[in-house]
Order: structure tokens, then C-alpha cells, then sequence
């Protein structure tokens, strides 16, 4: 019998508010980070290396040492098992962990403890994909409509989706997936957008330059962050559409710096720059909020759910209409168990679904979602767009490739959540020699 050996979790941190990399109207200087977690085995995987499983959540700086801790506690029960047994079950394992009540409580399902969820089941998923020798978009959609509602986590979901729903929707994709994998390969990849000229604190040269080189590269959708202050964003957004046209797609994210009737009466001022959506524009939580500034912003969309803090929320956002876009995030709810319940909401809804990504490594975990998505549960690329960011891919060891604004299909086993063992030494918090420096 082959075991889970032992758990390691890393404070690993990026200071990317040197160059204010990732700033917006909320988060002015973030440092992009990682608790990331490390599960070893004594088992020998195909590649004839030990088997290990990579996994991550994402923060911006402070307090992911609280993550860290979080992550190695949810993981703890994990050391000691059986590798196949653990695998073989991904949705009994979820369950379990999940169960811990004196960890729930601290949520539940929300908060430091659900983030940690989300790193510890993201490496047993990536060990999953490993022990199978592909990559985790191929693993799953191998897998049969069963099979991936049995991992689901569709508890409290019951009067938006039934599991015969969800068994529904998987079984009418199933017979057509390898027509959608060879369409996934012939268009070279799922289509994306980048935010890598939209961050506020670019000077306006920095921003006309990045969206000049965003076209140029293939994009045919970008997004800017607005929300700091009106007069500056009507005037970065005339620049925007100097470079970028009117035929491009534009997204703005004012990242829940307004009240409702604010964001209301901001978007009146916005709205003739024609964006496709307006990401965020209040608390998070606010599902009514939500609804009252979709029915008011139309036809521009409302988009959300990176801070989506579970299913039970996008539940609500979906049966309240709050939402034109879904844009959940692969680190903060609880991994693949988690994210499965919501895309199939979502395609019982008719909400199309553009993941979060940027961060730390979170381009690498949502193309993988992405294509499975379009494959085995909605079948469709309609207003379906995912974010990509260009930063930090360097420090993985299988990194997102995005060419003429596609992700292309990733090909190495695993979810694509190795970093460089030289990064997480350099980058750990506090003693890495980034930090010392």
C-alpha cells in the first residue's frame, strides 16, 4: 500500500507592488502570493519520479501566513492514507475534510478556512491528474457524467439544481466531447482576454503601449480597472478606445468600490464607451445589489464572483438574475468539487462562465476549467472569455501558453500547479532572498 507521506506548506510572496502590478481602486498595492501546498507520497508515478500533488491559494500579501496555517491543519488528516483509496474518491475525501466542524465553523465555507480547502483539494486533484499521466482537463472529461456528479458538491443546492439535472446536462455534452476537443485544437485553444494594460496604476504612455501591444498579439478583448475616480476613468477609457477601436471588446472592473445607487449613477458616465461588462460594482455579497445594477446598467452586463465565497452564493446570484457573467475563482471556492456545482448552475441558468484568473498561478489552474467547461457541460463559447494576466508564469513549471489570444490546451499531467522549487525558496516569506533583499 502506497500512503500520503506528508504535507508541506509554503508562504511563498511576490512583490508586485513595487511596480504596482495588479493595482486597482480596492487593492492599491498588492503583493501576489501563494499558500502553497505540497503533498508527497511514497507511491512512484508514471513518470517513475515519487507522486506528488501541487496545489495553491491566492492572496495578496498580509495574512497568507494565515492561509498557510489554515492549509496544513486542513491537510493533517490527509498524511496516512492509502494513495489510490484517497484518488480513487475525491468526492468522499472533499466531504470529509469538509465536515470537520471545528473548522467549519470558523467559515463556513467562506473565509481563510475555505481558501485553504480550495489549496489542499487543489493538489489532491493535481495528484489525481498525475497518477493518470494527464493533464487535468483530459482526466476529466474522461470522466462519465456520474463520475463527475458523484465528486460535485451540489449539497444545499437542491430547489436551483437537482442531481438529475446535473446528470442532464453532463449526459446531453457526453456523446459530442471529441468534437469539441478537435474544435479546441483547430481554433488553437479557449479564448481569453488580458488585463495586463488595465491596472490603475499604469501611467497613460505604460497604458497605450500595453493596449497597442494587447491588439497586436491577437486580443480582441481587454478590460480596464475604473471605480478610483470618474474624471480619470472617462479619461483612460478615451484612450482605451483611441487604441483599441470600437470593434474590440471592452471590460471594465470597478473591483466593489461602489454602493448600488453609486455604481448606478457612475455607469451613466461610462456607458457610452460601449463595455461588454461592468466587473464588480459592489459588495461581493449584495445579491440583490447585483440585480438592481444589471436591470439598471443594461445593456451593458454585470459580472462577479471572484470573491464568490461559495456555491450557496452564486446559488442566490443566479435565481435572484443578479448576473450576466460568472467569473468564478479556482482558489477560493473548494476546488474542482466546488467549481463543478457551479458551472452546472450556471449552464442551467444560461449564464455563460469567464473565470478570474492573474494572481499567482491562477491562469494556470482556470484554462483547464475553461475547456472543460466548453467540452463537457455547456457546449458553448458564446460570450464565454477567460481573463488572462501576464505575470508570473515564469515561476511554474508547466505555465499557461496563450497565443493569438487563446489558451492553448495544456498537454503535462497534473492541474499545471507546479512552481520551481528555485521560486519557492527565493520567494517565501519572510526569509526567501527576495525578502532578505
Amino acid at each position: 500500500m502506497s500512503t500520503i507521506t506528508r504535507v508541506r506548506v509554503h508562504d511563498v510572496r511576490f512583490p508586485t507592488s513595487r511596480t504596482l502590478d495588479g493595482s486597482d481602486a480596492m487593492n492599491k498595492d498588492g503583493d501576489y502570493s501563494a499558500a502553497y501546498v505540497v503533498l508527497g507520497t511514497d507511491a512512484a508515478g508514471p513518470d517513475g519520479e515519487p507522486l506528488t500533488g501541487y496545489g495553491f491559494t491566492f492572496t495578496i500579501g498580509r495574512g497568507n501566513d494565515l492561509c498557510v496555517e489554515a492549509a496544513r491543519q486542513r491537510a493533517l488528516p490527509l498524511v496516512g492514507r492509502d494513495v489510490d483509496e484517497a484518488l480513487d474518491d475525491l468526492g468522499a475525501v472533499y466531504r470529509e475534510l469538509a465536515a470537520d466542524s471545528q473548522l467549519r465553523w470558523l467559515g463556513p465555507e467562506k473565509g481563510v478556512v475555505h481558501l485553504a480547502m480550495a489549496a489542499v483539494m487543489n493538489a489532491l486533484w493535481d495528484m489525481a491528474a498525475r497518477r493518470a499521466g494527464k493533464p487535468l482537463w483530459r482526466m476529466l472529461v474522461d470522466m462519465t457524467p456520474e463520475q463527475l456528479v458523484d465528486v460535485a458538491d451540489l449539497r444545499y443546492l437542491s430547489d436551483a439544481l437537482t442531481r438529475e439535472e446535473a446528470l442532464a446536462i453532463l449526459r446531453a455534452a457526453e456523446p459530442t466531447r471529441a468534437m469539441r476537443i478537435a474544435d479546441l485544437e483547430a481554433r488553437g485553444g479557449y479564448p481569453c482576454y488580458t488585463t495586463s494594460a488595465g491596472w490603475l496604476g499604469y501611467s497613460d504612455d505604460k497604458l497605450r503601449r500595453l493596449l497597442a501591444e494587447a491588439i497586436d498579439e491577437g486580443y480582441r478583448h481587454v478590460k480596464l480597472k475604473v471605480g478610483a475616480d470618474l474624471a480619470e476613468d472617462v479619461r483612460r477609457l478615451t484612450i482605451a478606445r483611441e487604441v483599441i477601436g470600437w470593434d474590440a471588446a471592452l471590460m471594465i472592473d470597478a473591483n466593489q468600490v461602489w454602493d448600488v445607487p453609486q455604481a448606478i449613477k457612475w455607469m451613466e458616465h461610462l456607458a457610452p464607451f460601449r463595455p461588454l461588462w461592468i466587473e464588480e460594482p459592489t459588495s461581493p455579497d449584495d445579491v440583490l445589489g447585483h440585480a438592481a445594477i444589471r436591470r439598471a446598467v443594461a445593456p451593458v452586463g454585470v459580472a462577479s464572483g471572484e470573491h464568490g465565497m461559495n456555491r450557496v452564493l452564486f446559488k442566490q446570484m443566479f435565481q435572484a438574475q443578479a448576473l450576466d457573467f460568472c467569473q468564478l475563482d479556482s482558489a477560493r471556492l473548494a476546488s474542482v468539487n466546488e467549481i463543478l456545482a457551479v458551472y452546472l448552475m450556471a449552464a442551467k441558468f444560461g449564464v455563460p462562465v469567464c473565470p478570474h484568473a492573474g494572481g499567482v498561478g491562477l491562469c494556470e489552474l482556470v484554462q483547464h476549467l475553461s475547456i472543460l467547461d466548453y467540452i463537457a457541460i455547456s457546449t458553448s463559447l458564446e460570450n464565454r472569455v477567460t481573463e488572462f494576466v501576464d505575470h508570473l508564469h515564469e515561476h511554474f513549471t508547466d505555465p499557461c501558453v496563450v497565443v493569438d489570444g487563446h489558451y492553448t490546451l495544456p498537454t503535462a499531467p497534473g492541474y499545471s500547479a507546479r512552481m520551481h522549487p528555485d521560486s519557492v525558496a527565493a520567494f517565501s516569506y519572510p526569509d526567501g532572498a527576495e525578502w532578505r533583499s
